[in-house]
């Protein structure tokens, strides 16, 4: 297995007051982690790549307690998550999606009772690109006033060769939600939908 090769860890946090209407009683915080590593798949195509996903867990893992750590809250407190992956223009797509389950399953580990399926995004860019990375609720894909973005990337990176790697976790639904749906207190809780 290729050894991970981590250049650099960025953290970005966001405290939102408003949108332009009533200041919120609790701001929302957003705080999306990015590691940049070597992509030892870039420049040529290679069949197999899964094994590289096992070797991802324990990085994931890193990044999901770092995140959790800068929002300034527990876990139980976290109410949206969602990740993605920035691939080097020297690797292809699929390397992105590398991220899936070690970024995912990173984050249902240290949110305990995460029910829903964590939202991704992937894209091909060069150096400097910029990422939407989708946001739900933790436990209830339908809860409507979860449904996010924030964007994220790093000013150097990654670069052709290098694969950066993305979780965000948030502390609330957005900050002027009232689009109706599903509300997050009539979430069940059962099959992360609702």
């Amino acid at each position: 297995m290729p050894a991970i090769e981590e250049r650099k860890r960025v953290l970005l946090s966001e405290e939102i007051y408003h949108e332009g209407g009533p200041v919120a009683a609790k701001p929302l915080r957003r705080v999306a982690g990015i590691t940049v590593i070597k992509n030892p798949y870039a420049g040529g195509y290679v069949e197999d790549i899964t094994p590289f996903m096992k070797d991802l867990e324990a990085l994931g893992l890193s990044l999901a307690k770092d995140v959790l750590k800068a929002t300034g809250v527990s876990a139980a407190e976290i109410q949206g998550y969602g990740k993605g992956s920035i691939v080097g223009e020297a690797g292809e797509l699929e390397h992105g999606a590398l991220w899936h389950v070690p970024g995912g399953y990173a984050m249902r580990e240290m949110l305990h009772d995460s029910k829903a399926i964590v939202p991704s995004t992937k894209k091909v860019g060069g150096v400097g690109a910029r990422l939407d990375v989708p946001i739900t609720h933790v436990n209830a894909s339908y809860v409507r006033s979860h449904f996010d973005a924030m964007e994220v990337g790093v000013s150097d990176g990654p670069r052709a060769d290098e694969l950066a790697f993305v979780l965000v976790m948030t502390t609330g639904s957005r900050i002027h939600a009232r689009v109706g749906g599903l509300a997050a207190e009539d979430v069940e809780g059962k099959d992360g939908l609702r």
